[in-house]
């Protein structure tokens, strides 16, 4: 059986801004419960998100799973060395640091040396970069931007962050994840200033949905288009003849959220995988608030004997307000069997939902 992935990139907004644009409703709201639909690794499943999501579902990816910094930052340090064409790369999160410094110093070799380097990162997120790290990048080459900067008569950007992590290198090797660019991510999750997360290396056809997620907030913020071989090669499907250790090449889907526009798209998403659910439900969660719909959902799927495991944060979390939203929750689920497992040692910041053993969706998209 071949797995379907999904990969989900996100446009946040942030809570307690209270500005008009909290205030409007999405572009379409979803408002009932979805019947139970048809199992995963059914043509009807795929036909159904093919339209309902957006891009295509493409065939003949690899998806490689990293865990932790300790495997995460390496990874994708070396992808960027190895550029030859183009680097383009997104974030929330990126400080000053061990790991930041490395990464601007990666980045910087490689515009050095005549590679084309775009960079964007979340204003909010950067504020805990040194004015001089972003100034040596430029100098360096790269095109570095900040994601809508706050200015006073601009106030309502303030709702609307790129959660975002994306890196993609000559349009050929995608990452993405939950990992922001900081020293929070270093190591292996061995003790509590280490937070525990997940990352993932992904080639084949769905890298250029991945670029086109990218050039989603590249262009809204420059008002530049990036195109050709360098951004949009050739990419040819894997197959399985050079797999090994169990790599077989999968389904995959790359499709992105915003409070701008398409804002249902992740919530969609989760409700179509929940009602085609037919053996089990896992979800690792770092802010774990399903809205109503979503809890319904999972209800419905445990009175059918479906299997539902949800593990987060437990006191380490970096959010306790987020915590104690959650916990409010946890009963509805409770008293239908679900199973919620709490992740002790250190924050948990991974996210992921793993239906049937078939379908597996990944991103920077929070349960919430």
């Amino acid at each position: 059986m071949e797995w379907l992935v999904f990969l989900g990139g996100a446009v946040t907004a942030l809570a307690g801004t209270i500005i008009q644009q909290n205030l409007a409703w999405p572009e379409k709201r979803i408002l009932r419960q979805l019947d139970d639909a048809p199992s995963v690794d059914q043509t009807q499943f795929l036909r159904e998100v093919d339209a309902l999501l957006g891009p295509p579902v493409l065939s003949g990816n690899r998806v490689s799973l990293l865990q932790n910094g300790e495997q995460i930052f390496p990874a994708m340090l070396e992808a960027i060395r190895s550029a030859e064409r183009s680097i383009t790369f997104e974030t929330y999160i990126y400080w000053s640091g061990e790991v930041g410094d490395a990464f601007a110093e990666a980045l910087c070799e490689r515009a050095s040396a005549g590679v084309a380097v775009h960079v964007l990162i979340d204003w909010v997120g950067s504020q805990r970069i040194a004015r001089a790290t972003l100034q040596r990048m430029r100098e360096a080459g790269v095109d570095v931007r900040l994601y809508r900067p706050l200015h006073f008569y601009q106030l309502w950007r303030m709702n609307n962050r790129t959660h975002r992590k994306l890196l993609v290198i000559d349009g050929r090797i995608g990452f993405t994840g939950g990992v922001g660019i900081a020293d929070l991510w270093r190591g292996h999750a061995a003790n509590p200033s280490q937070w525990r997360d997940l990352h993932f290396r992904v080639t084949g056809p769905v890298v250029a949905q991945m670029q086109a997620a990218f050039l989603d907030n590249w262009i809204r913020t420059t008002g530049q288009v990036l195109r050709g071989h360098d951004y949009f090669p050739s990419l040819q499907e894997a197959d399985g003849a050079d797999r090994h250790d169990g790599d077989h090449p999968v389904r995959a889907q790359m499709f992105t959220s915003s409070p701008n526009g398409g804002s249902d798209s992740m919530q969609l998403m989760y409700l179509l995988a929940i009602a085609s659910a037919r053996k089990s439900i896992d979800i690792a969660a770092a802010y774990f608030i399903p809205d109503r719909l979503i809890l319904a959902q999972l209800r419905q799927a445990r009175r059918r004997g479906v299997r539902i495991r949800v593990i987060m944060p437990h006191r380490r979390t970096d959010i306790g307000l987020v915590r104690h939203a959650s916990r409010r929750l946890w009963g509805r689920l409770l008293r239908h069997g679900a199973r919620l497992y709490l992740y002790e040692h250190t924050m948990y910041h991974a996210k992921m939902l793993i239906v049937d053993q078939a379908l597996v969706s990944v991103g920077s998209t929070n349960f919430d």
